[in-house]
């Protein structure tokens, strides 16, 4: 059985940690690890994700659930260390207040990639589809504006982050060996997924669409709050991979861009 690893990073998550929970917890698929790395929370954030494992080990739904809780040096040193942990084939982060839009949506997605089908050394180094935007209470806001291409390449993204991290599954072997760049405070997630397509391609491996939608991700977070500096950052990520000048080309047409979509959408 192909084998599943969510990790999810928390901190004072209380408010909007149950329904990620509860949307891991009821995936109809055994083959599930549940990785929550928390960074000390002074709320009722452990309290909850120890009563959560208690559920699931209860249940006897083939989930495993692992709780880690000390102090970490910010949100992508907590993904680092949940990488070390990871046993599963894939492995997706799926923070608070995200969550899977069906309780099947890891079955169908071993079912419409064929997983199984693949000798293990073969699988796709990356499974990517399409996410859903919601709002603080998990309720439908919109498609999210930027779609995953019919196939992907670790150059797509210089037309931006065309995956969302939620909807980014990375085979576990080449996720352990590239960790996160904690220099970045920001935009570490879009280095990570880049490289990691970048290895895929390198070890000739598919990317693999499962033309469906994976994730609901809550619109507000890090890069939300500090949007300016996180698009800085962003441009230094991007430039990194795709050299200063092209990025800075590209950065111009997406500023004339949205320009010509705001103009549409004042005359309709």
């Amino acid at each position: 059985m192909i084998r599943f690893t969510v990790i999810t990073i928390t901190y004072n998550a209380e408010a909007v940690l149950q329904r990620t929970l509860d949307s891991v917890l009821h995936q109809t698929y055994e083959g599930v690890e549940h990785l929550i790395v928390d960074g000390a929370s002074k709320d009722q954030t452990v309290t909850m994700v120890e009563q959560y494992k208690q559920l699931s080990d209860a249940s006897d739904n083939g989930h495993k659930v692992i709780i880690q809780s000390e102090p970490d040096h910010g949100i992508y040193d907590a993904m680092n260390k949940g990488l070390t942990q990871v046993s599963g084939d894939y492995v997706v982060y799926m923070n608070a207040g995200d969550f899977f839009p069906q309780i099947d949506t890891l079955e169908q997605i071993v079912h419409h990639c064929r997983l199984n089908e693949y000798p293990a050394a073969e699988r796709p180094g990356v499974l990517y589809g399409n996410t859903d935007i919601v709002d603080g209470e998990g309720r439908f806001l919109h498609h999210r504006r930027l779609q995953p291409p019919a196939q992907l390449t670790w150059r797509s993204f210089r037309q931006g982050m065309l995956v969302c991290h939620q909807a980014f599954y990375a085979r576990t072997d080449i996720a352990k060996n590239l960790q996160y760049d904690t220099r970045y405070r920001f935009s570490a997630d879009v280095d990570w997924c880049i490289r990691v397509m970048r290895e895929t391609e390198r070890m000739g491996l598919p990317l693999l669409n499962t033309q469906m939608v994976v994730a609901n991700y809550t619109e507000e977070g890090a890069t939300t709050k500090h949007h300016r500096a996180s698009l800085i950052e962003r441009f230094r990520v991007m430039a990194s991979h795709y050299g200063w000048v092209q990025t800075f080309l590209l950065h111009c047409w997406f500023i004339v861009r949205s320009v010509i979509n705001q103009d549409s959408v004042k005359s309709d």
